[in-house]
């Protein structure tokens, strides 16, 4: 059809010119079988505009019976310009997106490097503009976020949990002096393997906590029974590294052996919770160790001044 521009073509141009904006209301149709309305679109072709002047000399209607038609030109101001292809939206603002992929390196440092670029570049900023960084490295920091939280309320709720159970507040302390151990051997699992902090190998940490505590349970509860028998604390130290020597190492070293497959990441997305299996292997090695050497020590400090406990008669 050849009846000139349609109100929706004059609507586009308008968005991309300078000088008049009106009001454009769109014709529609009301089939009458289905009473469903369809926008009515009248387009000039294409082989009739070879020049921007061919588009100003197109003529308008404005309105039904309201005089002549008028010139597209007289209307509106139309110039050449380079315009974004895709337009993208973020609550109501325009924004533009620029995409990075990551491969070969982990998701952390690149964005760190990614966020001293940005933050040279958001002193230069217009008013009113801003930088922000999302997909997946917001979605990662939040986890972390959430994690780390996690794991030390995990310990905290552990520690007062013990101190209800012990009826003491330096008793849980030195159950709770294997931890830094665990997350000494976890850091140092994950950079002898190449393997970086990742929600699994968190995950994997906080399972390290509960068996790490779990073990230093068993060596402070012997402790107390050997003082309740009259031994001073370094006697009952002693004897709980050689009695719970074997209890010790037959559950942590449980817990590594069936962490091993998972820490080889073999078979297809083997590799998703590796990290997992390798947090708690090298957590709980280390923490063994601490259990067994590190925590009888510590007890026997602590209470070296402590009056041996006795049996009520």
């Amino acid at each position: 059809m050849d009846a000139g521009l349609t109100q929706r073509d004059v609507a586009q141009t308008v968005l991309v010119t300078t000088a008049t904006s009106f009001t454009v209301s769109p014709n529609y149709w009301a089939d009458p079988l289905s009473g469903m309305n369809y926008p009515v679109v009248v387009q000039t072709p294409k082989r009739e505009i070879a020049s921007v002047e061919d588009l100003k000399a197109s003529a308008v209607t404005v309105s039904a019976g309201l005089g002549r038609p008028r010139l597209l030109g007289d209307m509106a101001d139309i110039e050449r310009r380079t315009t974004p292809v895709i337009a993208n939206h973020s609550n109501v603002q325009p924004t533009f997106n620029v995409r990075a992929d990551v491969q070969g390196r982990d998701l952390g440092s690149v964005s760190d490097e990614i966020d001293r670029i940005v933050n040279e570049y958001r002193a230069e900023l217009p008013p009113g503009s801003s930088i922000t960084l999302r997909g997946q490295v917001e979605s990662m920091r939040s986890s972390f976020r959430r994690l780390g939280l996690g794991l030390v309320f995990a310990a905290m709720l552990v520690y007062f949990l013990m101190v209800v159970n012990f009826q003491s507040w330096l008793d849980p302390f030195i159950i709770l002096t294997a931890l830094p151990g665990a997350m000494v051997g976890i850091v140092w699992m994950l950079c002898a393997t190449g393997t970086t902090f990742s929600v699994p190998s968190l995950m994997g940490s906080i399972m390290t906590v509960g068996v790490a505590t779990a073990n230093s349970i068993l060596m402070v509860t012997f402790a107390n029974g050997r003082r309740m028998e009259g031994a001073d604390s370094t006697e009952s130290a002693l004897d709980a590294g050689r009695t719970r020597l074997r209890p010790v190492i037959m559950t942590a070293l449980a817990m590594i052996l069936g962490m091993i497959p998972m820490s080889l990441g073999l078979g297809e997305g083997g590799e998703q919770n590796a990290p997992l299996g390798r947090a708690v292997i090298g957590g709980l090695s280390l923490a063994t160790v601490c259990t067994l050497l590190f925590v009888p020590v510590v007890y026997s400090i602590l209470r070296k001044n402590s009056v041996p406990i006795q049996h009520a008669d």
